[in-house]
Parts: structure tokens; sequence; C-alpha cells
């Protein structure tokens, strides 16, 4: 039995994984493709929330039809160009990710992994991780009905670790990881490693933001509870 009062419910890509860019890199491909033209600062704006609401939200800012096929293509393609960007070795854990999760276990301190990104590329940065998600839980877009912003998939890990939500702090680098946090009335830690800034985290309710793994590690004290 865990020793620990408090369950850490990580988001995955930009908060152990430095793969922001990658994704933003991959949606562009993947619009390009389909001819849809959009700058790369807007689509950074979108990563985090869920791929389907994602890719709905930017097809409704360039006036052009939403269909599920139109849909299914984008979403195939930006797998195929994450995955050719992780086969090279581009996407690698944060500073910090792998020790941080170390001390957790160690501490026996319940951890989980909720990511909006379906299996299909979330595979690839839990195998960079070193995370077997057969002996940790995670939860991906496949898993839930909603992804970020809105709960279910860190209502669904803290259930899976057997810990109350309001018990959890959810770790995360966008405003939608906060956002979710919120409305499963779990604690927000904010990271900046992903792209967003200090006080739009704060604003969406993150109560902690740190530089990146390695520095929540160092101010572990602040925020998670004594056994």
């Amino acid at each position: 039995m865990s020793r620990a009062n408090t369950a850490f419910l990580f988001d995955l890509d930009g908060t152990l994984i430095d793969s922001v860019y990658q994704h933003v890199l991959a949606w562009k491909e993947a619009l390009d493709k389909e001819g849809v033209e959009l700058s790369v600062w807007r689509i950074h704006r979108k990563i985090g929330m869920s791929g389907g609401l994602f890719t709905h939200i930017l097809l409704r800012e360039t006036g052009l039809e939403i269909t599920e096929e139109r849909l299914d293509r984008l979403r195939r393609w930006h797998a195929e160009a994450y995955r050719r960007q992780a086969e090279r070795d581009e996407v690698r854990p944060l500073p910090g990710a792998r020790e941080l999760l170390q001390f957790l276990t160690e501490q026996q301190i319940p951890w989980a992994i909720a990511t909006s990104g379906r299996m299909e590329t979330a595979r690839h940065n839990l195998d960079a991780l070193g995370v077997d998600p057969d002996k940790i839980p995670v939860v991906t877009r496949d898993q839930v009905r909603h992804a970020k912003p809105d709960p279910d998939l860190f209502v669904t890990a803290a259930e899976r670790l057997g810990i109350d939500i309001q018990r959890s702090l959810v770790i995360g680098d966008s405003i939608w990881d906060m956002l979710a946090a919120q409305r499963c009335r779990a604690l927000g830690v904010g990271v900046l490693s992903g792209g967003y800034g200090q006080q739009e985290l704060e604003s969406a309710g993150a109560f902690r933001v740190y530089e990146d793994p390695a520095d929540l590690l160092k101010h572990i004290d602040e925020v998670a509870a004594r056994s």
C-alpha cells in the first residue's frame, strides 16, 4: 500500500517529453497536405487539447468544411509525420523527467500518465521515458469519451490508481491541462517546457509553475504531501 497522500497525474507531451514542437510541425505537415494554410504559431496555441477538438477548431478558423473523412486524414497524416520524427530520435525526455518519476516510485507516491494523444503516438514517448503501460497506468485519448480540456483523462487516471481525484495533482504544460484540473477539482501544477507562459498557466488555474520536471523535482517538497 502506498504511504503517500498525493497522486501525481502527468500530461505527456511538453510535460515529460520534449515533443510539443515536433507535434506542431507534424500537424503543419498534415494541414499542408490537406491544403489548409495555417501559421505555425496558431497551431502551437492549440497543442495539448484533444486531437479531435483541435482539428475541429483549426478547420473552423479557416472556414473550411469539416467532415469526418477530412478529420481522419489529418489525424492519420499527423501520426505518420510525428512517428518519422520520433524514429529519427528527435523526441526525448525533458530534463529531470526520468529522475522525477524514479523519485516518486522510490517514495511510493502513486503516479500515472494521462495524454490527449492516442496510443499510436504516445507509445514512442513512453518508450523514450522507459514507462511500461502494463505496469504504470497510462490513459490515452483512445480510452475516454472526451480529452482535454474535459477532465476525463485525469479522472480515469486517478481511478486506476485508486486515489480520489481531489487528492491528486495534475502536472501539465498547457492551459488545457490546467482547465481540466479545475474541472475535476484537482490541483494544477504547470511547467513552462511546452511553451506556455507562467501568467497564462496561472490564469488557467495553476497554483504553482516550474520550469521543467527537473525544477519540479528540486521543489518537490512544495507540492508533495507528507506521508
